[in-house]
């Protein structure tokens, strides 16, 4: 997959194209038959299979205060795009000068100039331009002006929910912790990545040294507590037992602390970059009496995050 991270990398001569437009946050189920359809689209018509995205939700830049965070981090939604094979994908700017486009010069500057695409694929509430004045009526409209054909793409709905998949119903979910499940919307396990920090090795003491991740982390955290995971790091994944939030046992951890103990391994990352996928939610936060009963309950985490996680009961001493 070709990535051009602005306007002015699409080469002059790229295309002509089938082209996507989203934010493709989380690059979910939808997401994903969306790309199918484009990338069929694209072949059967000998195009060239084209997704446009930004560097940011618009959101942040029209109405901050309503800015949801993000699913995935840039990197890490074209990592996930790649991983469907489209034959390109422009990264678009999401300034305030690029946010008072017209409906025309958004087609024109994006569509037309740049990607020279004869067939555009949208969801029924496609909206762009300033204000969200374009429709998809009115992107036909700039179609038929311009030479390019709107084909419409139905939502992805999951059996016996009703609901279609949503960036924001993954966020809900994850919210309440309920990682599995948002699994399912996404095609693929939640993933959170950074830099392993300094901590304060009470897990060592403790007999579950853990590889604490600094708080500017790629990727949407969820609900605090508990849970059965894979770290991954150097290239090897481990399953790992994940402790998220502020560990009420002791003071001074902050909020949203995310601590990972790999089972049956033990080594030095600091400072390393590792990916952590949540699988499944083990139980909430809780303030034990102290150390001694914080420990207890880890080995029976472990124990559970084992059975969860397929890995063999750890062995007697």
């Amino acid at each position: 997959m070709e990535v051009f991270r602005s306007l002015d990398d699409v080469p002059p001569h790229f295309g002509p194209s089938a082209v996507t437009v989203g934010k493709f946050d989380g690059v979910h189920i939808g997401h994903r038959a969306v790309i199918a359809r484009l990338k069929t689209t694209a072949a059967a018509r000998g195009l060239v299979s084209a997704i446009v995205t930004f560097d940011r939700n618009p959101l942040a830049v029209l109405r901050p205060e309503m800015c949801p965070a993000s699913l995935i981090s840039v990197d890490q939604k074209l990592e996930l795009l790649a991983a469907t094979d489209p034959d390109a994908t422009l990264v678009v700017e999401f300034d305030p000068p690029f946010s008072k486009l017209s409906p025309d010069e958004f087609v024109t500057r994006v569509l037309v100039d740049a990607l020279h695409a004869e067939v555009v694929l949208v969801g029924k509430d496609f909206r762009f331009g300033a204000g969200g004045a374009g429709t998809v009526d009115v992107l036909r409209e700039l179609g038929s002006e311009h030479g390019f054909e709107v084909i419409l793409i139905d939502d992805v709905t999951v059996p016996g929910e009703g609901r279609r998949t949503s960036s924001t119903w993954i966020r809900e979910l994850l919210d309440e912790g309920r990682v599995r499940e948002a699994a399912e919307l996404l095609g693929a396990l939640p993933t959170i990545r950074g830099v392993v920090v300094h901590g304060h090795a009470r897990g060592r003491v403790l007999g579950y040294p853990t590889a604490n991740m600094s708080p500017d982390v790629e990727g949407f955290v969820p609900a605090d507590g508990v849970y059965a995971a894979w770290l991954t790091a150097r290239g090897v994944r481990y399953p790992a037992a994940v402790s998220v939030g502020n560990n009420p046992t002791f003071g001074g951890v902050p909020e949203k602390q995310v601590e990972a103990h790999a089972i049956d391994a033990n080594f030095d990352i600091y400072d390393d970059t590792v990916e952590i996928s949540f699988v499944e939610y083990v139980r909430a936060m809780q303030k034990f009496p102290g150390a001694d009963e914080l420990a207890e309950q880890m080995g029976r985490d472990e124990d559970r995050i084992r059975v969860i996680l397929g890995v063999a009961p750890k062995s007697e001493p």
